[in-house]
């Protein structure tokens, strides 16, 4: 029902027809390479030098190695979704795409709504933290530089600048933006790779006893009132630190060092062969930082006795620094905090080019102004990006960055829900279409990654879902008061290329 009301459907040859336009065509210049490295970039930030060793001292302790594996399974199970779907609709904006061919273009608005959360917000985020370790870098090498001035209104310098840079290459072209991210994640890898191997060597067996301490009411990780999970507002139940549970809670935090691969997806467009492509750079890298985080945890859980890790009574949080501190390496805290530099800028770059990639898309549909999808002689669409990057500027360069983290990942989490159940949606009234990857065992799989994912969501904060609500209210009335009248798909009353069967290919699941 293309032309028909808020559900109205966009068919996947038009999402497909469209990436042909004049005017509107992005470069198709990336390969499975390039997507995979994308894709570590944008994962392997701040979580890895930071989330890590707070997490274990206040909520896990040396089982925050198992909360990785649950979150990542996670993660997993959501990725096997986005790689069918990006196989089948090769085209930018990801879920939001996906959503308009499945639940219709209002479940898509909100879906590309949300998705400024965890993109437009998090960079802004992730920026002022990368100005935050500019400091401490800069500081380490004697110079005494502050990256925030300013006495009433404080300005971050730092960030504008990070943001500036970013949307300058972003603009010139998706290869290059590619070929930088590849050097510094190189960088950022290296690094993580220098603490597992030197790490190894201080590890003491005895740190890993109890594995899963014992659980203690209260503590660093309980709060009361709408700061207390949702889980435990609805249920009663106050929470604990450590034990089992404490270990559950804390891969809903640790989900945090994960979020960004999807971002992977919304490249399909300018992939040379997307079905191919696509599903190996998002399998790819999730694979490869899961193995990461693991042996970072193990070892920096290993090398001092978890209670060492907990955040101080002054608010001080322990880092990867910490650990190696505490044994007397002391130059690994600048080798560490140069690491976490390289791996900040990366993470904005890429979340900047995954929201020009999804408001591009909604563009394209009229449902935000059909200019703004207008590329440029880089086969970038340069408004769009330009406009992201004076948007994240301003946030990042004025606000302060206090809960966004939180509602980035409730943000996330909703996404993939959308996408998994997509994945359920398109099987049942698009059996023909050809698929260049297939999640195994549907339904079980769609499935298991809504209750995980569901699951992640009830143990964010009950504020958190407070703001994620109104949020999505104000979204709810841009639609109404501009998108709808103005949907390309809405104008036609229907759609500009008709469904035609496709033929069946090969059903086997893989790549």
């Amino acid at each position: 029902m293309p032309g028909n009301g808020l559900w109205r459907t966009k068919s996947i040859e038009q999402s497909i027809a469209d990436t042909d336009e004049p005017g509107t065509k992005l470069r198709k210049d990336l390969t499975a390479w390039d997507l995979t490295v994308f894709g570590v970039a944008v994962v392997i930030g701040a979580g890895i030098f930071t989330l890590t060793a707070s997490t274990a001292g206040n909520i896990a302790g040396p089982s925050v190695s198992l909360s990785f594996v649950l979150a990542a399974i996670a993660c997993a199970l959501a990725a096997l979704c986005y790689a069918e779907f990006a196989s089948t609709v090769p085209v930018a904006g990801s879920a939001y795409t996906f959503s308009y061919a499945t639940f219709g273009e209002f479940a898509a608005w909100i879906i590309g709504w949300d998705l400024v959360l965890e993109f437009a917000v998090g960079s802004a985020a992730v920026a002022k933290g990368w100005s935050a370790y500019l400091q401490t870098t800069l500081g380490l090498m004697g110079l005494d530089v502050k990256t925030e001035v300013g006495d009433g209104i404080k300005f971050d310098w730092g960030a504008v600048l990070l943001v500036a840079v970013l949307t300058t290459l972003l603009v010139v072209g998706t290869k290059l933006s590619s070929r930088v991210s590849a050097v510094i994640t190189a960088i950022k890898v290296a690094v993580v790779l220098l603490v597992i191997v030197l790490g190894i060597t201080y590890i003491k067996a005895e740190n890993y006893s109890p594995f899963i301490p014992p659980a203690a009411e209260g503590g660093p990780a309980a709060h009361t009132g709408i700061e207390q999970s949702l889980f435990s507002l609805i249920t009663g139940y106050s929470g604990s630190t450590y034990g089992v549970l404490g270990m559950l809670a804390a891969a809903s935090i640790v989900f945090f060092a994960f979020i960004g691969f999807d971002v992977v997806a919304t490249t399909a467009e300018e992939t040379k062969n997307p079905q191919k492509a696509v599903p190996r750079g998002i399998l790819g890298s999730l694979a490869i930082v899961t193995v990461l985080y693991v042996a970072v945890t193990l070892v920096i859980t290993g090398m001092v006795p978890y209670t060492k890790l907990a955040t101080q009574p002054d608010g001080t949080r322990a880092t990867l620094a910490s650990a190696f501190s505490d044994n007397g390496v002391d130059w690994a805290a600048t080798v560490i905090s140069v690491g976490a530099l390289a791996g900040l800028t990366t993470v904005v770059m890429v979340l900047m080019l995954g929201q020009s990639r999804v408001l591009f898309a909604m563009s394209r549909d009229g449902l935000l102004p059909r200019k703004l999808a207008k590329t440029g002689s880089h086969g970038t669409p340069t408004r769009i990006t330009i406009i992201i990057g004076v948007l994240v500027s301003v946030a990042a360069g004025f606000f302060p960055a206090g809960k966004l983290e939180e509602m980035v990942n409730v943000g996330t989490l909703f996404a993939f829900i959308l996408v998994s159940a997509g994945v359920l949606v398109l099987r049942k009234t698009r059996p023909d279409l050809s698929r260049g990857f297939r999640v195994p065992l549907v339904p079980f799989v769609p499935i298991l990654a809504i209750l995980a994912c569901l699951w992640l969501m009830l143990n964010l904060t009950a504020l958190t879902w407070i703001r994620f609500l109104i949020w999505m209210a104000l979204g709810v009335v841009v639609y109404f008061v501009y998108s709808r009248r103005n949907s390309v798909l809405g104008k036609t009353g229907q759609a500009k290329v008709k469904p035609e069967p496709v033929v069946k290919q090969g059903e086997e699941p893989g790549i």
